[in-house]
């Protein structure tokens, strides 16, 4: 057996032993893996500085980097992260519906967890501790492959997590890095059916597009970010500066980032200056359509720009006609992520809901929002944008499945 083939081996076994594990349990340990966070902080960001320093040197970008980059503050954050998640209630048992039949038999469908989790993700090494500490508190063991550039700090998240797992007396097994750094470990697991129950590919459209393709385990799609923001005729339109800037620049390099500005045709001459204005002072550098650059100087947008995530300062901007415009165009080049409309036309806003089908839509709200961490959820497994079993951001309860218990008194069928 493979080293790989074996290290999902053990976190099967784990699986099994974690699953009957209480809560009480399971919140002892993501207690203690947040303080081994804290604790650890200064050998995790010796490592992650090792990643950085080896990414700039290969020409990584700026974009790239800042996702790959562990501070004290970010390293405190993860820590807080796992104790919102302890603090949460635990989906593992719940009843999810139940009704007795006309022959006295009861049922029951209650949460049980999925399994053994294969998270394949890029850079963001914050996603180690949040997946290990999602996955630990819903009852599953997790199996964890980053991305090669961010090796060093992930081998030195999971030996911490780990560690502290066992310590608080669950199997340290349910915590493991997939062994290597080439693509070969990647396609081991995902051929490993049997083994691993579910495989979650957090990153860039190649990385998705090849788990979906070619895994024989079952996948869970997490989507692409080309995030659009569409200013409304009925718009306040300081509020969606507001939005725009927020929504564009906070954190430019995430998949849930603006990528796309859409302006009714209404307001564009009021509206598109002084956006340009506050996005320029924050070195946003806008690509417009004829249109925009009748308002504001922009680089030319082409096909390339609308279906763009750019994880950059960068902004396609248009001009539409109607909302039934803006809609048509977010169908078409749109991911199906996070759409934002401002308006303070309710009908206006309603119709913009019912007429996308996208996992998110926000009103007179950042796309920035969509997070696992802002939806109450204390992080995220990732943002889903199929249709099947989960959709948007995935904590707790998206990680687990379910059993039918059914109760009888010595019923036979006959």
């Amino acid at each position: 057996m493979s080293e790989v083939l074996e290290t999902a081996r053990r976190s099967k076994t784990a699986a099994a032993a974690l699953a009957p594990r209480t809560r009480q349990d399971k919140d002892a340990a993501l207690l203690a893996m947040a303080d081994a966070l804290s604790a650890s902080s200064a050998q995790i960001l010796e490592a992650n500085a090792e990643d950085v320093e080896a990414g700039r040197a290969a020409g990584t970008s700026e974009a790239l980097l800042d996702r790959l980059a562990l501070t004290p503050p970010r390293v405190e954050a993860m820590a807080e992260g796992l104790r919102h998640v302890a603090s949460l209630p635990d989906p593992v048992g719940e009843v999810v519906r139940g009704s007795s039949l006309p022959n006295g038999l009861e049922l029951r469908q209650v949460r049980v967890p999925l399994g053994v989790v294969g998270i394949v993700y890029e850079a963001r090494p914050n996603v180690t501790a949040d997946a290990a500490g999602l996955c630990l508190k819903s009852g599953n063991a997790v199996l964890l492959r980053g991305s090669a550039s961010a090796y060093r700090s992930n081998t030195a998240l999971v030996e911490v997590l780990s560690r502290a797992v066992g310590e608080a007396g669950l199997p340290a097994d349910a915590v493991q890095l997939v062994p290597g750094t080439d693509r070969a470990g990647v396609k081991e697991l995902m051929r490993a059916r049997g083994l691993v129950d579910v495989l979650i590919p957090r990153g860039g459209a190649s990385l998705i597009e090849a788990v979906v393709t070619e895994s024989q385990v079952p996948v869970i799609e997490t989507g692409v970010g080309n995030c659009t923001v569409y200013v409304d005729a009925a718009a306040d339109l300081q509020m969606a500066v507001d939005i725009v800037v927020d929504a564009k620049t906070t954190r430019p390099s995430v998949c849930n980032a603006a990528e796309t500005l859409l302006v009714h045709a209404d307001v564009a001459a009021d509206f598109l200056p002084r956006a340009a204005a506050a996005l320029r002072e924050r070195d946003v550098v806008l690509h417009g359509d004829e249109r925009v650059r009748a308002h504001v100087d922009a680089v030319a947008a082409t096909d390339e720009d609308w279906a763009a995530e750019y994880l950059s300062l960068d902004l396609a901007v248009g001009v539409v006609d109607s909302l039934d415009d803006a809609v048509a165009h977010i169908r078409r080049w749109g991911s199906g992520h996070t759409e934002a409309i401002v308006t303070r036309d309710l009908a206006a806003s309603r119709r913009f809901v019912r007429s996308l089908d996208s996992a998110a839509v926000m009103v007179n709200a950042s796309t920035r929002f969509t997070d696992g961490s802002q939806f109450g959820f204390g992080a995220e497994i990732g943002i889903s944008t199929q249709k099947l079993h989960a959709r948007g951001p995935m904590g707790l309860t998206e990680l687990t499945s379910s059993t039918w218990v059914v109760t009888g008194d010595g019923h036979v069928r006959g």
